[in-house]
């Protein structure tokens, strides 16, 4: 095994060494061997669909991580206006591409197996192919390629990078770079949990390659693999955004030293897509169009979620929702790991620890009330001859193989199988599963654990003979099967080493063996990092057909379109003060990585957080897309009530997330139908301001909802960054900031304190919280709307999406939703503020009404008060409406400035109406 670990490094010494003896010689510094010669354009031509078709022929082979492979076909296709697709194979042999029916998109020309025939007449040529936002152009020997923008001429992509090899494909080694300015900020590139915040840093590494390891390891590759990123450049003042998607499921590494990146990648093909942005926002509208929108999520999985890994029994969970109720900490729902289970096995109940009637009375308690109820299922089924859902398995035939025979790891439940869900019988049976169990136990979502495919052994294993396996006392996931090593194959044993774990360590381990096989022959080799993105698709039509209702699930391991299907949290973090900080920075990726609904486990996985940080957690977490606690077995409980001040923190800020819900749900609408990330970076609405491009201690909901989060030990203040413009206190909308430039301040924030602050020109929708949404959700409406202070002409707009959160689709035009579009204006002489009604049935069917609405930053309430509502022409009496205003407390600027919160109550308007609402006043 080591000897033929060593040959491909020892070959490449005896290359560097005849290198370096020659250049010794010539008295030149030594120069690294080339991996590859390059390639040439020999011909070109139309493809039937609009694209171009070329061949591509090896200069020189070299032998270097294995032969090239001679011939390649280059397709190049305008997709859309602002989608570019270059795409190279093998032009003579079918090669592994993520599988069109998970992600489906427009399948390439196949290749002609033909020879060449068509030679360009001048092969250093440039030539280029044009779009409506993008340009395409190539050097065809060494063969190279550009894309540049159409409207300003700026180079996105030059894979002509000056001292990097030429375009190098190999069986299992293809390598390909581009030069980038140093000025460019890039995002993206995870899942990895990155110490310096959400830009890349040049020198990190960044490998690609679904491994269960926890999200304490910084810079390794993590439970996800997204090789997309983000590139955000502002030249002369002008901001512009980008994307570059590279399509692949093997291993990689990519290398980005702040001038250039460089892919290394150890199979598959070169699928690249370049999105034209130029902002932020468009960037992820244009990746989420190909890739697929965020799934539609239902109202209550915004609520507050609470897990633990160790609730031994049915008493300790029902303790635990009676424990919320009496701290008044709103709760949605209540979360199993694997507790619940019979030994550890999929789809089973513990009968002693969680017996099914006494399990079915206490979700009758809790589903009469709007709690919902989650459990976690993974992977791996236990080999075991009297448990059904394995026996069935085997009957349909449904997992991967190792020579044959069904692939033996080991998980929770001791000798495991894994289910290949690239096979249609499996998934067929994995639903048929899914239904069994529901009609077991009621569940309202599913938790998919483990799917990196995380393996406690490493290579062939066997079952032992004479001994228990597990034993039943210590760490559950101490391998104890017979296993050896597996190096006799190049799937095994590549000849480049990808840097897995950050130790370069074998891509088999800990994981199934990439030499065993998925249906249709495919190699674990090739399929690795997708199985967790088809375990979701599974789960998800799984769901989705026992009642025809919305699907909730939330996976680990996650790939390129997962978003589609699932949520994501981070995995296992630590209760310490980095992790709080490392969370925000993730959350910001992976909404760039089209799944916007995602957050950490609340203070920490393990061990035990301080008081302290739990504190500052909640407040936080209270402003993650997805809020959950969750944490270990082996830690103490951790629950928000277990300390009073935690409690306290909880009150204050899930309080306020439950009066936020409708925004939030609105914003899942927006991620849903544009790809729009929930939680993102500041820059995303001040794309202009360059020092916001690397800030990764504060983010927005939205556009206009400023989170800024105490992340630091034994502070009572925090420094945060206000971009141009007023500034609101959403706990105190009285308090305002102004800020003249991009300036940065110091804001009081006491244990119990989280400053949010919400943006001028804004109107955000509100009702009145409560313990749990299904009855924040009934209670009526305000609206904030906001003004800069000291403006004379001003607009604000604002958005509210209702709908019957059952239903699969999140959509209009289905009778049971309703959206909404609120205006306001202001001018020296008159406040406005009216609605626009989409759809208005739904919303006037379940009765809701705005009952507030609170107007920031005027002068006063002046004369000529009046409110029309569409279908009732008559002017409400005045007296009938409750006025009040409050002077503006402007914490930072605007010291001289006079300006009124002015709140309008006693109203009752229909959401569901078009109503206009004015009256004559100004601002100061």
């Amino acid at each position: 095994m080591v000897s033929s670990r060593l040959t491909p490094i020892f070959y490449l010494t005896l290359l560097l060494v005849t290198f370096s003896c020659v250049c010794s010689k010539t008295s030149k510094p030594p120069v690294a061997p080339k991996i590859g010669n390059g390639y040439r354009l020999v011909s070109l031509q139309e493809s039937p669909d609009g694209g171009l078709v070329g061949h591509l022929q090896v200069n020189k082979q070299n032998k270097i991580y294995g032969p090239d492979i001679p011939h390649l076909q280059l397709y190049i296709k305008h997709e859309t206006d602002d989608r570019l697709r270059v795409h190279i194979t093998d032009a003579q042999n079918q090669r592994w591409e993520v599988p069109y029916n998970l992600l489906p998109r427009t399948q390439p020309p196949t290749p002609s197996q033909q020879p060449f025939t068509r030679t360009l007449k001048n092969p250093i040529t440039v030539s280029e192919s044009s779009g409506n936002e993008l340009i395409f152009s190539y050097i065809s020997n060494p063969f190279s390629f550009a894309v540049r923008r159409k409207s300003n001429g700026q180079t996105i992509f030059n894979s002509s990078s000056d001292g990097s090899n030429s375009l190098v494909f190999k069986d299992q080694y293809i390598e390909i770079s581009t030069t980038l300015p140093k000025t460019a900020s890039l995002y993206g590139l995870g899942e990895n949990s990155q110490p310096h915040g959400i830009k890349l840093y040049p020198n990190d590494p960044y490998t690609l390659w679904t491994t269960d390891q926890s999200a304490i390891n910084l810079n390794m590759d993590l439970y996800g693999s997204h090789p997309v990123y983000m590139d955000m450049r502002n030249v002369g003042g002008d901001p512009y955004a980008h994307g570059v998607l590279l399509l692949n499921s093997n291993g990689m590494d990519v290398f980005y030293r702040g001038d250039s990146l460089t892919y290394k990648v150890i199979g598959g093909v070169l699928d690249f897509y370049f999105f034209a942005g130029p902002t932020p926002l468009a960037v992820v509208d244009q990746y989420t169009q190909l890739i697929g929108r965020p799934a539609a999520m239902p109202y209550w999985s915004l609520g507050f979620h609470q897990c633990r890994w160790g609730y031994h029994n049915l008493s300790v969970v029902e303790d635990v929702v009676e424990n919320y109720k009496k701290a008044n900490i709103p709760l949605d729902v209540i979360w199993n790991d694997d507790d619940h289970m019979d030994g550890h096995k999929d789809f089973t109940l513990n009968p002693n620890a969680y017996p099914r009637p006494k399990l079915l009375d206490f979700l009758q308690r809790i589903h009469a009330r709007g709690m919902k109820y989650i459990v976690i299922i993974d992977p791996g089924i236990g080999v075991n001859t009297s448990y059904g859902t394995y026996q069935r398995g085997l009957a349909k035939d449904v997992f991967i193989k190792y020579e044959g025979k069904p692939y033996l790891a080991q998980v929770w439940p001791g000798a495991v199988n894994f289910p290949d869900f690239l096979n249609p019988a499996t998934v067929a049976w994995w639903g048929d599963e899914v239904r069994r169990f529901h009609e077991l136990v009621p569940v309202d979502g599913l938790w998919i654990d483990m799917n990196e495919a995380s393996n406690f052994c490493s290579g062939l294993c066997t079952l032992p003979e004479g001994k228990q396996c597990p034993t039943g006392t210590g760490p559950g996931w101490i391998c104890c099967l017979d296993c050896k090593n597996i190096t006799k194959t190049r799937w095994d044993d590549p000849p480049y080493k990808i840097n897995a774990s950050g130790t370069h360590v074998p891509i088999g381990y800990k994981t199934i063996a990439t030499s065993a096989v998925h249906y249709n022959g495919v190699r674990e080799y090739d399929a690795h990092s997708i199985y967790g993105f088809s375990h979701a698709i599974a789960t998800h039509k799984a769901l989705q057909g026992l009642e025809g209702k919305r699907p909730f699930i939330l996976s680990r391991s996650t790939f390129v379109g997962s978003g589609h299907y699932t949520a994501h949290w981070t995995g296992d973090n630590q209760g310490t003060w980095n992790d709080i900080k490392y969370s925000i920075y993730t959350m910001l990726n992976f909404g760039i990585f089209g799944i916007p609904m995602v957050g950490s486990d609340i203070c920490g996985f393990y061990p035990q957080p301080t008081e302290e940080l739990c504190n500052r957690w909640i407040e936080l977490g209270a402003f993650y897309p997805f809020s959950r606690d969750h944490a270990n077995y082996y830690s103490p409980r951790q629950e928000l009530y277990q300390w009073e001040t935690v409690a306290t923190s909880a009150r204050n800020a899930l309080g306020m997330r439950y009066k936020l819900l409708p925004y939030l749900y609105t914003l899942t609408y927006e991620a849903h139908t544009i790809g729009a990330p929930i939680a993102r970076p500041l820059f995303f609405s001040f794309p202009t301001i360059q020092e916001l491009y690397g800030l990764s201690t504060q983010f927005l909901l939205g556009e206009s909802l400023m989170v800024s989060p105490v992340l630091d030990q034994g502070r009572t203040n925090v420094s945060a960054v206000f971009p141009p413009g007023t500034w609101y206190s959403l706990f105190d909308p009285s308090q305002a900031i102004v800020s003249k430039d991009t300036q940065t301040f110091t804001l009081d924030a006491p244990l119990h304190v989280i400053n949010v602050h919400l943006y001028q020109n804004t109107i955000l929708p509100m009702q009145r919280g409560g313990m749990i949404s299904k009855e924040a959700r009934m209670t009526p409406f305000t609206l904030i709307v906001t003004f800069p202070a000291g403006a004379t002409d001003a607009k604000a707009k604002g958005k509210l999406f209702l709908d019957n959160d059952e239903l699969p689709e999140m959509q209009l035009g289905n009778g049971q939703s309703t959206y909404v579009e609120f205006s306001a204006s202001t001018s020296k002489e008159m406040v406005k503020v009216w609605s626009d009604v989409q759809e208005s049935k739904f919303a006037l069917d379940k009765g809701w009404v705005i009952e507030k609405i609170s107007v920031l930053g005027l002068s006063g309430v002046g004369s000529a008060f009046s409110v029309e509502v569409e279908g009732n022409s008559d002017v409400l009496d005045v007296s009938n409406v409750e006025l009040a205003q409050t002077e503006h407390k402007f914490v930072y600027g605007a010291e001289d400035m006079k300006s009124v919160m002015v709140e309008v109550g006693g109203l009752n308007l229909p959401v569901g109406k078009k109503f206009t609402m004015s009256w004559k006043m100004g601002i100061s």
